[in-house]
Parts: structure tokens; sequence; C-alpha cells
């Protein structure tokens, strides 16, 4: 059972870092190996914002090096290309990382780049692009870029659904990679925070955040799900990882912080193509000269996103029925013979990236920034903006050395571990849908006893990934929270409580095609 919020009433910490979604949650891991006493809180459930409703892609960084009007625009700023080279040097560096250290949370994927004549990148650009990408990263894990010939753009998966087959000049194959599920990468890494020590606890909101002549920070805390629990804590620094609530959080703080982020919004639509096109993906550039990509996904195919700014509540995120549309217009426009419709779409997904603000940028910065706020009266106190779920483990590292800075460790310095928490192996559970044979009833269980869940959502999305199937896993909502309900001490009405929050849940957050799953 978690323990109640009163238990860490009046404790110390180095740091309290506020928002545990990937960046809250590699900070808490690297500082709590640095020899750090960390407590780690999010006000829901640990990567239930942003790190949740990615674009997946652990992508090479070829985006970076596509500003979107013109390779030219590069030569008109210099200061552009310094950055593009600088994330696309990240995301090479994290792409190998995360390959080589947890290769059971990745997977490969064929991807290509379409090349139009008359497109704002010529054949040379494209290739000097990925000459690039390769230069910048380790050979460990190659890009395996390479031309497709005529016939085989002709004869490839899904490739050959191009559209205006006359037109293209070109088609660039390379090696791309995705999160199996991003959600699951900031479980483990919390949990392996945990493990050296850190103290860790979702569905905490900290309502007060005042400066303390002595400790440093005085922070009051409520349980969200039991607004009666409270605590009083203490921290040397701050760290505010909060992604899109970033700004609020700031000012929790009661001081006239300086603006940190600007909302994006990004929707996927999902729907499921023909069998060959399995591992085949696309990435391009849109009508309004912004990546689009079409990507495979556990034998499925997701198309998106959008890049609308967002300045709605930052609480009541979904997708709009004018996005899903504009996204399957634009997927049809790419691949006219698939003709996608509405009703053949199993599920979308929205979510708002925490880019940074910058006036001369409306959409927000997207490289990403450490902010502090000496100058506001906010001494040891800083925050992260436009990290992505990509770079998160460099993101930790940044943050740390930020720490470093200001105030020492109070304990010894221990090893983390960037390897994937694996569940065991057994042979005797039965898997909970039957069209994913992978996920076990055991898995569910073992998730309900060390992984913190308080919802039947926390359990099907961000500890075993059955939220994110075909279905949703809503036929199987009944039968995961009764394999559970032992261990989570529900009765026959939570139980049924929690079956009809979850399939809300899915309804108003996922657009689920329950028709689909009749016709399954």
């Amino acid at each position: 059972m978690r323990p109640p919020l009163r238990t860490i009433d009046g404790e110390e910490y180095d740091l309290v870092i506020i928002g545990a979604g990937v960046n809250g949650a590699s900070a808490a891991q690297h500082l709590s190996a640095a020899g750090y006493s960390v407590l780690l809180i999010d006000k829901g459930d640990f990567a239930s914002g942003s790190s949740s409703r990615s674009s997946r892609l652990l992508h090479c960084g070829l985006r970076y090096l596509a500003p979107g009007a013109s390779m030219w625009d590069f030569a008109r700023h210099p200061g552009m290309l310094a950055t593009a080279l600088r994330m696309a040097k990240q995301a090479m560096e994290s792409r190998a990382q995360l390959v080589t250290t947890a290769p059971e949370r990745v997977r490969p994927m064929k991807f290509h780049f379409p090349i139009y004549r008359d497109g704002p990148y010529a054949n040379w650009q494209v290739g000097l692009a990925f000459r690039i990408l390769s230069a910048l990263g380790p050979k460990s894990v190659p890009l395996d870029y390479r031309r497709l010939s005529p016939s085989e753009i002709r004869s490839t998966p899904l490739i050959r659904w191009l559209r205006e087959p006359e037109r293209l000049v070109g088609v660039a194959g390379f090696c791309e990679y995705q999160f199996e599920w991003p959600e699951r990468i900031c479980i483990d890494t919390i949990l392996d925070a945990e493990r050296m020590g850190a103290v860790v606890r979702n569905y905490t909101c900290a309502i007060k955040l005042e400066r303390d002549e002595y400790a440093g920070w005085r922070v009051v805390l409520t349980d969200t799900l039991v607004p009666e629990d409270t605590a009083v804590v203490s921290a040397r620094m701050l760290l505010n990882v909060a992604g899109i609530w970033i700004d609020s959080v700031n000012g929790v703080a009661g001081a006239d912080a300086h603006r940190c982020i600007t909302g994006t919004k990004g929707v996927h639509v999902m729907f499921r193509l023909p069998r060959e096109c399995q591992d085949y993906g696309i990435a391009t550039i849109n009508r309004a000269r912004e990546p689009f990509y079409c990507v495979p996904w556990r034998g499925l195919h997701y198309f998106g996103p959008t890049e609308t700014l967002y300045e709605g509540n930052i609480d009541d995120i979904r997708p709009l029925e004018e996005e899903v549309q504009w996204i399957i217009d634009e997927a049809n426009y790419l691949l006219p013979e698939l003709s996608l419709k509405r009703a053949e779409m199993l599920f979308a997904w929205a979510g708002v990236r925490p880019l940074t603000y910058d006036p001369s940028m409306p959409k927000g910065k997207r490289s990403r920034q450490v902010h502090e706020f000496t100058a506001e009266g906010l001494n040891n106190f800083i925050a992260m903006s436009a990290g992505p779920v990509m770079t998160h483990r460099s993101a930790g590292v940044e943050l740390t050395n930020e720490v470093r800075t200001r105030l020492p460790p109070s304990q010894p310095a221990k090893t983390l571990s960037y390897a994937a928490r694996l569940y065991p192996h057994d042979l005797e559970s039965p898997p909970l849908l039957d069209h994913y044979p992978d996920i076990k009833v055991s898995d569910l269980r073992i998730a309900a006893q060390q992984e913190h869940p308080e919802t039947l959502t926390d359990l099907m999305f961000r500890r075993v990934g059955a939220g994110w199937t075909a279905t949703m896993g809503s036929e199987v909502a009944e039968r995961a929270a009764t394999a559970v309900a032992d261990i989570m001490n529900w009765d026959g009405a939570r139980v049924r409580e929690e079956v009809l929050r979850y399939r809300k849940y899915l309804d108003e957050n996922h657009l689920l095609n329950t028709n689909f799953m009749s016709k399954r």
C-alpha cells in the first residue's frame, strides 16, 4: 500500500524535484547517483503528461537539419545552424546510448525520406544532411543510409504508394528507432532512482513553496487523491521540471519569475495498414512545411503530428476532430492509394510540447534550456524547458552539473543503472490480451506490487503497456482490475469504478473506435 504523505512530514532533502516526467525522472536518477538526497513528486502519475504523448521516435536528428522553408535558412542564420548541429549531435548520441544500454525498450524500423522535384530539399542537400549526422554520431549504431533504386521504390511496401511517383527524384532509406513506449522508460528510471535512495511519490502536489532562512526552501505538499493528507518538507534546492506546468509551478513560489514555456500541440492518429507494411515508415514534410511521419507500431501505423500553438487548459489536452481530420487529409495526400477514412481510425492521442519561450519564435524554441531565477529572488531554484524524451539522460547529467555548482552532495555517490527493468518470464501466467501474448497477467501483478500505481489507467498505460495496443485494452479492463484487486485492496465496487473510469479515459482522451473491436 502507498504510504501516507504524512510519513515524510518534517523530512529534509537536498533537492525536491517537481515533475516526474522523463526529465524529472532522469534528474532524480543522476542526482541520487551523485550522492544527493532527493524527493521526486508529481501531481499526477509518473510520466502521465507530455512524456506519455510524444511521437515515440528515438530519432536520428534529421528534423533539426531541416529548418522547414529551405536549407539556405542556415546560411542566412548561422546561429540557427550551430543550434541545429548541437541538437542533432545530442540526438545521435542519445540514440546510440539507448540502443546499446536498454535494447529491450527500443526497436529498429526501416524509415524513408521521399525527395520530390521542386520540393524544399534537393537530392544533394538530403545526402549532405545524412553525412553530417553520420559524422556527429557514434559508429556503434549506424544510420545505414542508402538511396533506393527506382525498382525498389516501385516494389517496397508503403513506399510504392507515395503520391506523384513521376515527380520523385529519390527516396533516402535509413535505420530509425522508436521507444517501445516512453512511459516505461520513465518508470525504469524512477525505480532506479528509488533503488539508490530517492523518495518518489506520484499524486503529490506542491501547493506552497516558501524561502526558508535556514533550510533553503519550505515545501507544503498535499496528496491529490487524499487532499486531507498533507506534509511539510524542507529542501536545500528546488528543481522544476514540470514540463508544460513549469510556469504554473513558478507561480506557486510567489515570485514574478520569467516565462519559460511555449506549448505546441501534437496530435497523432493510429490505423491498421496492410500487413506487408509492418516495420516500414516515412519521414517527410507536410504541406505546412513541418515534419510529418508515418510510423510502424506494434503491427499498426500512426500518422502525425500536428504542430499548433496551444493556449488552452493544460490540464485538459485531448485530440479534437478537426485535428484528426487534418492528419488524415495529410496522410491521404502523402499516400493517396490508402484512402484512409475517419471511421477506420483506431484511436488518437494528443500532447503539448513544453518548448522554450522566445518572443521571436511564435511556436517556441526547441533547444533545451536551463533557467535560473536568482534575479527574481528565487535562490537555489532552477527549471529546464524543451527537453525531449530522447535526450532525457543528457538532461539528467546537465541538471546534476548545474546543482553541483550550487551545493555539494550530502551522501556518498552510488552507481546508477540504465538497464531496462524486466518482469520475470512466467511461463505459467496467461497473457492479459490474446493478441499481445508478451503482456502477462503476472506482469500486471508485479507492477501493482512494486511500481506505485494507484489506478487501472496507471497500470495499463504506464506499467505494462496494455493501453498502447489496437484496442487499448478496453475489452480486458475488468479482467485486469480483478487480477490486481487483492494487491490494490479494491473491493467489487472499486473494481467496477476503475473499469468505468478507464473506459471513460479512453473515450475522452483517445477517441477509441469501439466499432473496430467488434470487427477484430
